[in-house]
């Protein structure tokens, strides 16, 4: 492959990948804007850092869209090659330390389906340009293929109401979750972490979904 004047060669390598095994629960994972990852152990993963990284890039793109240089759109396109790179290493080491800790476990992985999660949200103004810059399907795709690496299953469940169910007693109402980071149950009165309670409704999800042996793919066109 010739990229900017340089050859880069890609090689590929088949692994044999070990057997699946019946797993002992699940560990659940809630995928955000504020928080990239949370898991239902409690563990919050890359969430202001990424976000402050994302947010000086996107004050430089928009510098150097006011110019309309040749110079300009190089550098341009430099910083969105930067960004998508630091964009996926996060992510691998995101999808590393999740696979670690459900193998060790002995657990499967739980994920929301979030297929044309842009089309069906509508974020905050000053949420719109994370939502639209964070590649929403690749952090599920690395944590698929190191899962199958190492015999983790993981499975996609139904997203609706995860943040609004709790986790406790199943009780769902819009107001239970009072703030970004709060949940309170109005019924019985459980106060988590709002991401933290959506991801353990996600690992309830996900062990529902695993006995029903039903097969559990993200749906095409997933963003």
């Amino acid at each position: 492959m010739l990229r900017d004047g340089m050859f880069f060669l890609i090689a590929t390598v088949d692994i044999p990948e070990p057997p699946v095994s019946g797993p002992i629960g699940f560990l659940g994972v809630d995928l955000g804007i504020v928080n990239i990852a949370t898991t239902s152990d409690g563990e919050i993963l890359a969430g202001r850092r990424l976000n402050r990284y994302r947010q000086r890039h996107r004050d430089l793109r928009r510098k150097l869209q006011k110019k309309l240089t040749k110079s300009a759109k190089r550098a341009l396109k430099r910083v969105r090659r930067r960004e998508a790179r630091h964009a996926a290493n996060t992510d691998h080491v995101i999808a590393k330390r999740l696979v670690a800790t459900a193998e060790r476990t002995s657990r499967g992985i739980a994920l929301e389906d979030l297929s044309g999660i842009r089309q069906r949200v509508t974020a905050k103004k000053d949420q719109r340009a994370r939502l639209h810059s964070w590649a929403f399907a690749q952090l599920g795709r690395f944590v698929e293929y190191k899962a199958r690496r190492a015999g983790v299953p993981v499975v996609f469940v139904d997203p609706r109401n995860t943040s609004r169910q709790c986790s406790e007693c199943k009780h769902t109402h819009r107001t239970n979750r009072v703030t970004q980071a709060r949940f309170v149950c109005r019924s019985c009165g459980a106060v988590l972490h709002a991401d933290h309670n959506g991801s353990r409704n996600i690992a309830h999800r996900g062990e529902a979904v695993w006995k029903r042996g039903a097969v559990s793919r993200p749906r095409t066109g997933a963003s």
